[in-house]
C-alpha cells in the first residue's frame, strides 16, 4: 500500500473560513470550547505510517474517535488513505460503515451471543475472542453462506480478552482450507509505553510463533506505543489511536505526535480572599496569603477531573491565564473551579476572558499526570457540554 501524498499547504485565509465546523451550544450560551485540530490527526497519521511503511497502519477511532469526533476524524482519515478502521462495539462500527463505505472495519469487543447476523448486515468484521464466539460465528458463516471475515484474537500476556495462546496450535490447521474466513490475527501489547518491561519481549515473542501457525494470514500487534518498540512489533498492520489524537506514545520523552485538542474554559469572576480563608467544598484549600481567585465555568460534567483539585497537602493542576502558569485550589465542582491568579494582572484574569485547560503549554498527557491518570480519560471525556470547533 503506497503511502498518501502530501497535500501542497493552503493559504491561512482559507483555512479560517472553509475548513472550521462547529458543533454544540453557541459559545456565548456554555462555559468553554473545545478545539479539534483534524489536519493535525491527518499529520500524525501520515507520520505512523511512514515511521511503519511498508507495514499496513489502520486507525482505532473507538470511543467516538477518542472524545473527536467520530465523523470528522473517519472522513479525514479516509481521505489520507487509511484503509482499516478498529471501533470497541458494532454500533460505532455502523456509523464507520456509513462514513467509509470501502473501508474494513473490525469491532473489538468482541461477537455478542446473537448478534453475528447484524456483523453480516453491516459488512463489519468481529475481533473474536473466545472458542465460544467462533464456533458461533463459524455456525452462522455455514447456514448463511456469508464471507466477511473476521480477527482472531490471542491473549499473549494482558489477560483480558483473547483466546489462550494455549488453544491456538488445535485452531491453525483451519488455515489449510480455502474458506477459512480469518482475515487477521491479533494481540495487543500490555506495557508497551514501558519500552523495557520484560512482558513487551514475551508477548512479542509469542506473537511470531502464532504468526507462524497462522502463515499467510495477515498480523497486528502494535498499539500507538507499540510502533516505537521498533520493527519487530510491526508485523502486517500496526493499530495506533491514542498517538493519532497527539497522545504521547512514548512517556517520559519529548512527544513526537502534533497536538489535537485544546480545551478553554471562560473566567466567570475574580474574587479576593483572604488570608486563612478557603475556597470550595470541603474547605480543602486555604489561602496563605491574600489571594485572588478565578472561577472558570468548568468543572468534572465537562471532563474536567475532580482530580485536578488542589488541597491544603497537594497542588492542582495546571492552568494557562494570559500566559501564566496558574494552579487549580479547592475542589473541582461539577460546573466550576476555582484557580489562583494572585500573580496575574488584573486586567489579564478578569471576567469574560479565557482559562486554558488543555492547550499549547500545557498538553493533556501533563493534565493526566497532574491528576494521577492518563491522557486517554480526559480525552475521551472532554468538554461534551462546550462549542466544539473542527479546524481542517
Amino acid at each position: 500500500m503506497a503511502l498518501p501524498e502530501k497535500k501542497s499547504p493552503q493559504s491561512a485565509e482559507a483555512a479560517s473560513e472553509a475548513e472550521i465546523t462547529t458543533a454544540g451550544p453557541p459559545e456565548a450560551e456554555t462555559g468553554g470550547v473545545v478545539t479539534i485540530d483534524v489536519a493535525a490527526v491527518q499529520s500524525n497519521y501520515r507520520a505512523l505510517w511512514a515511521r511503519v511503511a511498508p507495514t499496513e497502519c489502520a486507525a482505532v477511532v473507538k470511543a467516538d474517535a477518542y472524545g473527536c469526533g467520530l465523523e470528522p476524524v473517519v472522513r479525514a482519515l479516509a481521505k489520507s488513505a487509511c484503509k482499516t478502521f478498529f471501533v470497541a462495539h458494532l454500533a460505532e462500527a455502523r456509523i464507520v460503515r456509513t462514513l467509509a463505505p470501502d473501508a474494513t472495519v473490525y469491532a473489538l469487543s468482541g461477537l455478542p451471543h446473537g448478534a453475528a447476523a447484524a456483523f453480516a448486515q453491516a459488512n463489519v468484521r468481529p475481533v473474536i475472542g473466545s472458542t465460544h464466539e467462533l464456533a458461533e460465528w463459524d455456525a452462522f458463516c455455514a447456514t448463511s453462506g456469508w464471507r466477511g471475515g473476521a480477527a482472531l484474537h490471542f491473549d499473549t500476556g494482558m489477560n483480558r480478552l483473547g483466546i489462550p495462546v494455549a488453544e491456538a496450535a488445535a485452531l491453525a490447521p483451519r488455515v489449510k482450507a480455502p474458506d477459512h474466513g480469518i482475515t487477521l490475527v491479533m494481540s495487543h501489547l500490555a506495557c508497551a509505553e514501558t519500552p523495557a518491561h520484560p512482558l513487551n519481549d514475551r508477548q512479542i515473542q509469542l506473537f511470531r510463533e502464532l504468526r507462524l501457525m497462522f502463515r499467510g494470514i495477515p498480523a497486528s500487534l502494535a498499539n500507538s506505543s507499540g510502533i516505537f518498540l521498533g520493527g519487530l512489533a510491526h508485523f502486517d498492520m500496526v493499530r495506533p489511536g491514542y498517538a493519532l489524537f497527539g497522545g504521547n506514545p512514548t512517556p517520559g520523552t519529548t512527544n513526537p505526535m502534533l497536538p489535537v485538542i485544546g480545551l478553554k474554559a471562560r473566567i466567570v469572576q475574580v474574587r479576593a480572599v483572604p488570608r486563612g480563608e478557603t475556597v470550595g467544598y470541603g474547605a480543602t484549600w486555604t489561602a496563605s496569603r491574600p489571594a485572588r481567585i478565578a472561577i472558570v465555568s468548568a468543572g468534572y460534567a465537562d471532563g474536567y477531573l475532580r482530580a485536578a483539585s488542589g488541597v491544603d497537602a497537594r497542588s492542582g493542576a495546571e492552568t494557562l491565564i494570559g500566559g501564566a502558569r496558574c494552579r487549580v485550589v479547592g475542589r473541582v465542582s461539577m460546573d466550576l473551579l476555582a484557580v489562583d491568579v494572585t500573580a496575574v494582572p488584573e486586567n489579564v484574569a478578569r471576567r469574560g476572558e479565557w482559562a486554558t485547560l488543555i492547550g499549547p503549554g500545557i498538553d493533556i498527557d501533563t493534565v493526566a499526570t497532574q491528576c494521577g491518570t492518563v491522557g486517554y480519560e480526559l480525552m475521551c471525556n472532554v468538554g461534551r457540554r462546550f462549542t466544539r470547533t473542527w479546524k481542517r
